[in-house]
């Protein structure tokens, strides 16, 4: 009886198997378990969904002298595993309830709840550590085994007579303990590769993003025009699937290439009551049909779409949209790719407006301040990003952030001061990118007390900080270690840029901030703006030992807004 009740669990197995599949392939499901962190809805979602999973093993039950053999345990089980205590418990109250309310196997019925339900929580309370092993079908099967093996003890300590129980158990042991662990294992594998894939197709998404990146970051340079967002329109469609790409500013449209284009023509009015909806509301929009999208064309194929709004400082200066032929196909990797994209054209665009400013200023002033935007450093930062998208998807991400940040407030050069916390944040954007490329060979700390509150003018320390790095310890074999302190003394606000690298000799200290010295364009350029705004002996105080690193002092007044 034993291999039979074996036969019919492990068929359950299966069918428990092709369960996980088709539900794998919910788009609710899947949002759910590429969630770190599941909300209220969520978690209701797990708890009905996989309490009828149990319950539905109840009733696929193998009668065994007045109880049960039953596949009751996977549902509850892998609820608590990913769904955490909480939902475990609430999981195998659903099933364990249902079982005893019901009475279906007489004498266990009570000893059958309890062990659902602790099975439910301890699935749950195993949660976290499920999160953190690398092989999370062989850590789910055996704490499945355990949790079954739990379940024997309780009937055996609860049911009575005792003799009753311990036959029942010598029956069904091992195959509820075998194919219920075999079950769960096999439902953790199916459900952990929607995260696996998730986390690929998100690496691809980031991939394609610098793809873009590296080949349109020439374009929005020369403005955001027809010219430019045509180009840029074509590089996007020939890197991705899609079946069209356009731009608009705020009344015409500037490009469109892909499907539609003959009725989508350059220069024409708009054709879509999306494209105004995203410009008004300032927000992306989705259409996953062609009545959302409302084309003025009756012709028109497309029929899912998403709108993003180009941003330039505060203001709206056009859209990004991408279309896809079939209804409902904009899938979260479209709606990531768009936002990627749209977030990186708004920081181009802007770069395009600061570029413009910065040509009123003198000639010299310009390309000194140019100079902070070094296009290595970003090739660079790019480089090691696509290095980090394949082997951990989520520093790729954070770094692309950073790089983000770093050349967004770079670019702010109309403002005339900023706070110290925002250039103590232009710094670390800048770090965390040389840190991800030099690892240990970088060290930094930073003293800055969280109550002073200053203002400066802008691009004061960063260059000062990436000089460190570059030519004090990127240079030396094993690296060093940089201190960013700020005080205030005397009404007098003194900030430093320390590092322990190779440092300077004399002669080559005396000739830094000559005017003929190209090396030093940067210093030379902070020397001024500080001297010209504050007075001389405002001026930059550089000390430098062969060997032993070198140390730059700012002293400005005590400027509090």
């Amino acid at each position: 009886m034993t291999i039979q009740i074996l036969k019919t669990l492990l068929n359950q197995a299966g069918l428990i198997a092709i369960f996980a599949i088709v539900i794998s392939q919910s788009r609710t499901v899947k949002r759910i378990l590429i969630r770190r962190k599941l909300s209220y809805r969520d978690s209701v979602v797990i708890v009905i969904l996989f309490g009828s999973l149990g319950i539905a093993g109840t009733y696929m039950g193998v009668p065994v002298h007045g109880a049960i053999a039953n596949s009751r345990v996977v549902g509850v089980f892998v609820a608590g595993l990913i769904g955490g205590p909480l939902v475990g418990l609430l999981t195998g109250m659903v099933a364990g309830l249902h079982r005893w309310a019901i009475d279906i196997g007489g004498f266990t019925a009570f000893a059958c709840m309890l062990s659902t339900i602790i099975e439910g929580l301890l699935g749950g309370l195993l949660s976290k550590r499920f999160e953190r092993v690398e092989e999370k079908w062989f850590f789910a099967m055996v704490a499945g085994a355990s949790a079954e093996i739990m379940q024997m003890i309780i009937i055996l300590l609860i049911v009575r007579p005792y003799n009753g129980a311990l036959e029942l158990v010598k029956i069904i042991a091992i195959p509820m303990i075998g194919a219920n662990a075999i079950a769960i294992g096999i439902f953790i594998a199916i459900l952990n590769n929607i995260r696996k894939e998730e986390d690929r197709v998100a690496a691809n998404q980031a991939a394609i993003v610098l793809l873009i990146a590296r080949k349109t970051i020439q374009h929005f340079r020369h403005g955001f025009n027809p010219e430019t967002t045509l180009a840029t329109a074509k590089i996007i469609l020939e890197n991705t699937d899609l079946s069209a790409v356009a731009f608009t500013d705020n009344s015409t449209i500037l490009a469109h290439v892909g499907e539609g284009s003959v009725h989508h023509p350059q220069g024409g009015e708009f054709q879509t009551v999306l494209t105004r909806k995203a410009i008004k509301s300032r927000k992306l929009q989705i259409a996953e049909s062609k009545e959302q999208i409302s084309c003025t064309n009756s012709q028109c194929k497309l029929q899912s779409a998403v709108v993003i709004p180009l941003m330039q400082g505060n203001d709206v200066i056009g859209t990004l949209k991408i279309y896809r032929e079939e209804k409902n196909a904009i899938s979260p990797v479209d709606i990531n790719l768009a936002k990627g994209l749209g977030s990186l054209f708004s920081t181009q665009i802007e770069l395009r407006m600061i570029e413009e400013q910065a040509m009123l200023l003198e000639r010299a002033e310009l390309k000194a301040l140019q100079a902070q935007i070094n296009p290595h450093f970003l090739f660079n930062a790019i480089n090691t990003i696509v290095s980090l998208v394949r082997t951990d998807p989520e520093a790729a991400r954070t770094l692309l952030q950073n790089l983000g940040l770093f050349f967004r407030n770079s670019f702010q050069l109309e403002k005339t001061e900023v706070s110290i916390h925002q250039e103590i944040d232009q710094i670390r954007a800048y770090l965390e990118i040389e840190k991800a490329r030099f690892a240990d060979k970088l060290k930094v700390e930073f003293k800055i007390p969280t109550s002073l509150n200053f203002y400066l003018p802008p691009f004061l320390l960063q260059p000062l900080v990436e000089n460190a790095v570059k030519h004090g310890i990127m240079v030396k074999r094993d690296g060093g270690e940089i201190l960013v302190e700020a005080r205030v003394d005397k009404k007098k606000i003194t900030l430093t840029v320390e590092d322990n690298g190779v440092g300077m000799d004399v002669d080559q200290l005396k000739t830094l901030l000559g005017e003929n010295n190209n090396e030093s364009i940067a210093l030379n350029n902070i020397n001024k703006r500080l001297i010209t705004k504050y007075g001389e002996k405002f001026g930059l105080l550089i000390e430098s030992k062969k060997g032993r690193g070198t140390k730059v002092t700012i002293c400005i007044p005590e400027i509090v807004k």
